[in-house]
């Protein structure tokens, strides 16, 4: 139970695996008003920044749950250097079946609802953890306008056109599940730059490092083509954000 070595190659310099830079990982903490004390889960933790700088920064506690061993050692040591590891936790395990013991007051999966099979499963499994009255916390893609073709939706990492919403239509959709969208914070081109081109570096670096890895031809074949892909395509029409939902 782990994620494919590639992405982990891709990722190895990040402490944030969304396309959040740290000012906006911050500027989502204040604009919550997160109380000291919050208990907080967070699905699909990643490296650990979130939790860590929240307990940090907010004296939040809780827990993350990753499915990579190598996030999960990385978000360990994270709380260790910021001083927090006796107010988080960090668990090697599968989020997409995970369930907090005792409801908490927050909880979250920052961009990675497939966990869920998708928005609505997602939603519906991060519910079963929270108290009454808490918040959700979801990071999901969404169209920054209007996709001509499906050509252009496969090269954003889509399926298909429909597989994202414009962002009006997103938060029409969080209505739909029965929430509230009551704070959010979006990425923009510049963050998706610092999240997208660096991990050209990462893959550049290792690379040259292990030429001759079972991985060499498949990162020397992603090197060559995700910097035009990602500034044709992506860059100009794919979205991201948190969003924050109380339930109606």
């Amino acid at each position: 139970m782990d994620l494919p070595r590639i992405f982990t190659i891709r990722e190895s310099n990040h402490r944030i695996h969304n396309p959040f830079t740290p000012g906006k990982l911050a500027a989502l903490g204040q604009a919550l008003r997160l109380a000291p004390g919050t208990r907080v889960l967070d699905l699909a933790s990643g490296s650990g920044e979130m939790l860590c700088t929240w307990a940090r920064d907010h004296q939040v506690t809780g827990t993350g749950v990753d499915i990579s061993t190598v996030f999960t050692e990385q978000a360990r040591a994270r709380a260790t250097e910021l001083g927090v590891a006796d107010r988080v936790t960090f668990v090697h395990d599968d989020a997409s079946g995970y369930v907090a013991d005792e409801p908490v007051d927050l909880v979250a999966c920052i961009g990675a609802t497939w966990i869920g099979g998708g928005l609505p499963g997602t939603v519906e499994l991060l519910r079963n953890s929270l108290r009454p009255g808490g918040l959700m916390l979801v990071g999901e893609p969404y169209w920054r306008r209007e996709v001509p073709d499906q050509q252009t939706a496969r090269a954003c990492l889509a399926q298909s056109v429909d597989d994202f919403l414009l962002l009006p239509e997103l938060v029409e959709r969080f209505g739909d599940l029965g929430y509230d969208v009551v704070e959010m914070v979006l990425a923009d081109q510049d963050s998706w730059d610092r999240y997208q081109a660096a991990q050209w570096l990462n893959l550049r670096r290792w690379l040259d490092d292990n030429p001759d890895d079972e991985l060499a031809e498949t990162v020397r074949a992603e090197l060559t083509t995700e910097p035009v892909r990602y500034t044709r395509y992506q860059r100009e029409y794919l979205g991201w954000g948190v969003f924050a939902l109380l339930a109606r």
